[in-house]
């Protein structure tokens, strides 16, 4: 089986599928981690791709897996929902943005990592804006709860303290999409440090 993928950056951090060939033999294309990844992230970007032009609940899995180029069994067999798609998406560009930047600290956020949250959402921001063009702003908050949730074994003050910054961070964030990204990162932590 031959697939047709391959990835170049669009401006809002999204992929878009050109044509490089991947060759998966007969085995099944899902069984690989890189190559599920992969088409996940293609159906991604298709719907976000849709989100452009229409609202989420016009958009079907057909339209969503056609424009993907991937089969409706893989949106099926990894997603329960169009938002959990978009929260996949916002997790898999933070992992990426994170890897890139050398963020070692990825799920936990404290006062002195501020600016590398506030970065990585101002790089996403024309995303960010999308969805909540299209009222979508619980998979940008499922997508950082998800995230932010307290690891096994974390004690009760983690566990407060994860849902006090998981809230705070999200309420700070959400204001600063309203105001249409008006202050620069560096600006957003000079107001959390003046709280």
């Amino acid at each position: 089986m031959v697939i047709l993928l391959s990835i170049a950056r669009g401006g809002n951090g999204t992929k878009h599928r050109k044509s490089t060939a991947i060759t998966e033999g007969d085995r099944n294309v899902g069984a690989n981690p890189k190559t599920t990844a992969f088409l996940k992230e293609c159906l991604a970007d298709a719907l976000i791709q849709l989100l452009e032009t229409k609202p989420l609940g016009k958009i079907t899995v057909p339209e969503i897996a056609t424009v993907a180029g991937v089969g409706r069994t893989t949106y099926f067999r990894n997603f329960g929902s169009k938002a959990e798609l978009l929260s996949y998406k916002l997790v898999v560009l933070w992992e990426r943005w994170a890897e890139e930047n050398g963020v070692e600290k990825r799920r936990h956020y404290s006062p002195d990592n501020a600016l590398t949250f506030f970065q990585f959402n101002y790089s996403i921001r024309p995303l960010l804006a999308l969805l909540y063009r299209r009222g979508l702003q619980s998979a940008l908050y499922d997508s950082f709860q998800s995230y932010m949730m307290p690891q096994q074994g974390a004690t009760p003050l983690d566990c407060y303290r994860i849902g006090f910054y998981s809230y705070g961070l999200f309420g700070l964030l959400e204001a600063w999409i309203l105001r249409d990204f008006s202050e620069s990162p560096e600006q957003m932590v000079s107001f959390v440090n003046a709280f």
